[in-house]
């Protein structure tokens, strides 16, 4: 019984010195699939502006995107924006059905730099505060939140009850960061776009991607303008 049992033993460590010295147990780091990969998940709030606006930007960069868009947030697209809900997914490298449970994107183990739910509805960042998976977005941000990885939430609503605050403490407290799309002034925006792009600079700045949407803060100021006869008053 003890020979089979050190014979098995030794079988096994043989076979495991032999995966290690030809890299076959642990690839090397350049093989690992990791990953630009971003999952952008575009819920039914309004606001769907942002997330086609964050696609676009990155489509022709080196970015993988993994798209989840919701049925709300297709009948957004069609209301607030003049793309249709396929032209927003042609942007995403790849695309999923929000619910397809099944997806790669329902595994920690598929690997990625983080994830984005732009607009985030309070019906999504309720389901995300509560673990409450009932469909692959937020499953996608649940797992994003349980493998420690960046987790971007643009809450669009307001007023803000109670209620709201708190799931947004709650999500905040697992690791999620809260983005609202508030827009400032210091970079002087001159159309509606300059106020979108600040939001999703904001956003890529927590993701670590390089960008020129906006004037910081102390770089590139541009001349005061002249202020509106409207806002003289203030």
């Amino acid at each position: 019984m003890l020979g089979d049992w050190d014979a098995a033993v030794r079988f096994y460590l043989s076979a495991a010195l032999e995966s290690l010295a030809s890299g076959t147990l642990f690839p090397k780091k350049s093989e690992v699939p990791m990953s630009k990969r971003i999952v952008i998940g575009i819920s039914g709030a309004s606001g769907v502006t942002y997330g086609v606006r964050l696609l676009s930007l990155l489509k022709d960069s080196d970015y993988e995107t993994h798209l989840i868009l919701s049925e709300s947030g297709k009948l957004n697209i069609k209301i607030e924006t003049a793309y249709t809900p396929e032209e927003v997914q042609a942007m995403a490298s790849h695309v999923y059905d929000h619910k397809d449970m099944a997806a790669a994107l329902s595994s920690g183990s598929f690997l990625t730099q983080g994830m984005v739910v732009v607009p985030c509805t309070i019906k999504t960042l309720s389901g995300i505060a509560n673990s409450y998976n009932e469909n692959l977005l937020v499953r996608a941000a649940d797992v994003t939140l349980k493998e420690k990885r960046k987790l971007v939430l643009v809450v669009r609503e307001t007023p803000l009850h109670i209620g709201h605050l708190r799931l947004m403490t709650l999500a905040a407290e697992m690791g999620a960061l809260i983005v609202p799309p508030v827009p400032s002034f210091y970079h002087q925006p001159e159309t509606l776009q300059d106020i979108i792009d600040q939001t999703i600079g904001k956003v890529f700045d927590y993701l670590g991607i390089e960008h020129a949407l906006f004037n910081r803060w102390g770089e590139n100021k541009r001349t005061p303008r002249t202020p509106d006869a409207s806002l003289k008053a203030l």
